[in-house]
């Protein structure tokens, strides 16, 4: 008798160790504020290999301005553009803001894939109900794959210098 007393005591102190089942509050999309200056822009920093881009986002017509120029002339190969546009057409806002930008570093592609990071990023701040789309589509994750450096006894990263036997 003694030996189930003790038994159920201690049942009892580990139940009161144990913690209780709480609700935790998290932060959802509907919580969250948008994040805007006082001429109504969103600002985010995007980057991608070398590149990093420094975008601005505001209701508006969908004109895009890169360095000053416009969005066409400065990249002009289709694919850059469509990939600039896949967070717009994710969340099926295409037309409605207008995006400034100013990019450095990098070659083009890179430039690109940064504008489109910052986009994205914007986007959420300005709207926080398009963090779920955005998050989902992996725009809001920086793509952290750069160029890997040379070593030495190589011609470049991995390549090695031709062997000759003779």
């Amino acid at each position: 008798m003694a030996k189930a007393k003790e038994k159920e005591q201690q049942k009892e102190a580990l139940q009161e160790l144990k913690p209780s089942k709480t609700v935790v509050e998290t932060t959802t999309s509907e919580e969250r504020q948008p994040k805007k200056d006082k001429f109504g822009r969103s600002y985010a920093t995007g980057r991608r290999k070398n590149a990093s881009a420094r975008v601005w986002i505001k209701h508006g017509t969908g004109k895009m301005t890169v360095n000053g120029r416009e969005i066409g002339k400065y990249f002009a190969r289709p694919t850059y553009l469509m990939l600039i546009d896949q967070p717009f057409e994710a969340t099926k806002t295409k037309g409605h803001f207008d995006v400034f930008s100013t990019v450095k570093g990098g070659g083009l592609s890179g430039q690109a894939g940064a504008i489109r990071h910052g986009i994205s990023k914007a986007l959420d701040l300005f709207d926080p109900t398009l963090h779920k789309t955005l998050r989902q589509g992996g725009y809001l994750t920086r793509d952290s794959r750069v160029v890997e450096r040379k070593k030495y006894g190589h011609k470049k990263a991995r390549r090695s210098f031709q062997f000759s036997k003779r």
